[in-house]
């Protein structure tokens, strides 16, 4: 069995960007909205999953905020353009098959993390879709890392990549299982997390290969080449201590909804009419085409005019 995980907010923000200027005959904004269906019904095809999840930011872990309250402080509010799609997006998610999955004061890493331990534990293959630095703590021989990025392929005619081990390790210079001991000493600029100072990734990568993990790092700091890294990091020792917490996954939580509850059934009748409402000329006649096939009753009405054309970036 393969499951798909999909980070939600990470492809709403990146189709919203993406592309521009994209609206319905009736001024409604839709170009996030496009980008993320036709995202996640390329995925689809590409990785032809047994199960299917995307998984949704609800509010920030109690844990989280108790240790550093500005945690996330200084990420500028979602766009006013956005508000109306993502709500929408979360409601066409199960019309394209795959189900829609949020927990109050909950973050979709946790979620993920959750999801993926548990489908590894029974033997499932885990693919992420994902560009969020925490998630490559997760993977494994049994899990991957869904991109598209033009760096992460490994030839000119591939259309995407499973990243593995060897690939998190390239990045970072360090294997799966050190990403957040590298985060521990970096901190996080997106998140508001503050790292120790003048200590990069690579330094960080550095260190944790001299001294083999975080722990036998700090615990003999003495044999720290370079005086100036040794005394900032004795002065950030409850820094860091904070910083590994917070970049913990809680990969234990309760899974709102079971593995097994996870198949992928798309509801077309409901989805063309959804995307009726966005006017996706090409993509109507895509999915009226697909429904076709797998629904010969379906009843498809003739394509509506066609939306503004989308300016696009390097969604695809």
């Amino acid at each position: 069995m393969r499951l798909l995980l999909i980070d939600g907010n990470y492809y709403v923000y990146r189709s919203f960007f993406a592309i521009r200027e994209l609206s319905n005959s009736r001024g409604e904004p839709t170009n996030a909205i496009y980008g993320f269906v036709k995202t996640v019904r390329r995925m689809l095809k590409d990785l032809s999953p047994d199960l299917a999840a995307v998984l949704w930011d609800e509010g920030l872990p109690k844990r989280r905020t108790e240790l550093q309250p500005e945690y996330k402080a200084t990420r500028t509010e979602m766009p006013v353009e956005m508000r109306p799609q993502i709500a929408f997006i979360r409601d066409i998610a199960p019309l394209l098959g795959i189900a829609s999955i949020g927990v109050p004061d909950t973050e979709a890493d946790d979620l993920i993390a959750a999801y993926a331990v548990a489908a590894r534990a029974r033997g499932d293959a885990v693919v992420i879709a994902t560009n969020d630095k925490d998630l490559f703590q997760l993977v494994d021989e049994k899990c991957h890392v869904y991109s598209t990025n033009k760096t992460d392929l490994a030839a000119p005619t591939d259309t995407f990549a499973l990243l593995g081990a060897d690939k998190v390790r390239e990045k970072w210079g360090v294997p799966p299982g050190q990403i957040g001991e590298v985060l521990a000493l970096i901190g996080d600029s997106v998140d508001n997390i503050p790292g120790v100072d003048g200590i990069g990734p690579k330094t960080a990568a550095t260190l944790l290969a001299e001294h083999g993990n975080l722990d036998a790092l700090l615990a003999n700091l003495d044999a720290v080449k370079s005086e100036r890294t040794r005394e900032k990091l004795r002065a950030a020792l409850a820094q860091i201590a904070q910083n590994r917490e917070m970049v913990r996954l809680d990969d234990d939580l309760p899974l709102p909804v079971p593995l097994d509850n996870l198949g992928i059934a798309p509801r077309y009748n409901e989805l063309i009419t959804a995307l009726e409402t966005c006017e996706f000329k090409g993509l109507l006649a895509e999915v009226k085409a697909e429904a076709a096939k797998q629904q010969p009753a379906v009843i498809v009405a003739a394509p509506p005019a066609a939306p503004v054309r989308p300016a696009q970036g390097e969604l695809f």
